[in-house]
């Protein structure tokens, strides 16, 4: 059934207006980060910087410690992203291969796990890394990312596994092939885009995170730039607010540029093809 042209507009209209929505508080961002300080104190707030300036950045390089947060919460973010996918992939195989009763129940854990709220488990996590003497570390916070990032992992991998037609592993095990070699040559390869996607979404969330790396990082070296960029914020509440939106434009770039650069690996449809009829 075609789309009438009245509907067709309506559908760019609303998708017009969801763009508008998604990209305004970035943009506004932006302008602000730019706006020189009588401009951020003025009554009638502009939508661009009639006097654009780059003092903002400076302010917050001499302010706060950027590179050496941002390094952090680049490590952090990483290791969780890798982790992550080591240990998501072959798991979300077996869960999808083979239905059985402790696949249904880690499908049950990883649907309920996703309403837990961060305070509800800040406390057990808090006390196991304290026993591992982790507490106050990175390696300690890309564990805690990757407990966290792990269900839902699991949870999209698994969907990514249905999607790869059993018929190509069947067809490799008729050639010989065992099952460690059809996951490593036959199923990963067709895997690659849910792959990429699991570790965007892990790494995204991680580099984002703030409410873990607050509680768990104490030393101010160790911090984490969501945890840093707080400090521009003052005793009573009264933000820097240049300085912040510089600072919190450069900490959204990272993310922006991942997405970037893998986008069209995740919606290339790497399964196009295997399957010949």
């Amino acid at each position: 059934m075609r789309t009438s042209a009245p509907a067709r507009a309506g559908q760019y209209v609303a998708l017009l207006a969801y763009l508008v929505f998604l990209a305004f508080p970035f943009l506004w961002l932006l302008s602000t980060a730019f706006k020189p300080p009588r401009e951020l104190a003025g009554l009638h707030p502009t939508w661009f910087p009639r006097d654009p300036t780059l003092d903002n950045f400076r302010q917050a390089f001499d302010e706060q410690p950027l590179l050496r947060a941002g390094a952090n919460s680049l490590l952090a973010a990483s290791g969780a992203a890798l982790l992550a996918v080591l240990l998501a992939t072959p798991l979300a195989y077996v869960m999808a291969r083979y239905r059985t009763r402790l696949g249904r129940a880690v499908t049950g854990w990883v649907v309920v796990s996703q309403a837990f709220p961060f305070v509800l488990v800040i406390i057990p996590l808090f006390l196991v890394l304290k026993n591992l003497r982790m507490i106050d570390s990175v390696p300690g916070l890309v564990l805690v990312y990757v407990v966290w990032a792990l269900p839902f992992a699991l949870w999209m991998l698994a969907g990514y596994v249905r999607a790869v037609p059993a018929e190509l592993e069947e067809a490799a095990a008729v050639d010989g092939a065992g099952k460690l070699r059809t996951l490593v040559s036959v199923t990963a390869p067709l895997l690659a885009p849910g792959i990429v996607a699991t570790a965007l979404f892990a790494f995204v969330t991680a580099w984002n995170e703030f409410f873990f790396a607050l509680v768990l990082l104490k030393t101010p070296e160790k911090q984490t730039l969501p945890v840093v960029l707080t400090h521009f914020i003052g005793a009573e509440g009264v933000a820097d607010l240049g300085p912040l939106a510089a600072a919190a434009f450069l900490a959204t770039l990272p993310s922006l540029v991942v997405f970037a650069v893998v986008q069209r690996r995740i919606t290339g449809g790497m399964l196009a093809g295997a399957v010949k009829s």
